[in-house]
């Protein structure tokens, strides 16, 4: 039996500009992220670097807390990235 995995992502810009989002596939999101499709949110504002992800095994509990997170504001949002990666380097750098 295949096991699902949901992410919930925030990308962010060199000036950090925030984004958050919601996947089944994280690698291929942010690919998608970096293709910058003009008239995109990402693309206006150059948001291609992937600096926190959570895994989630229930779609909806992955849609709660993207929807969470989203209702957050910028400094909590700042916050929860510093707590996992101080440096906001690009977990998917190397993708």
């Amino acid at each position: 039996m295949y096991e699902y995995k949901f992410y919930v992502y925030i990308l962010a810009s060199r000036s950090r500009t925030l984004y958050v989002g919601f996947t089944t596939g994280l690698r291929r999101r942010v690919m998608q992220h970096r293709e910058k499709v003009p008239g995109s949110f990402t693309a206006r504002y150059n948001i291609d670097r992937l600096v926190y992800f959570e895994t989630f095994q229930y779609v909806n509990n992955a849609i709660a807390r993207e929807n969470e997170l989203k209702d957050w504001n910028r400094a909590k949002k700042i916050a929860l990235v510093e707590s996992k990666n101080p440096t906001w380097e690009d977990l998917a750098a190397d993708w």
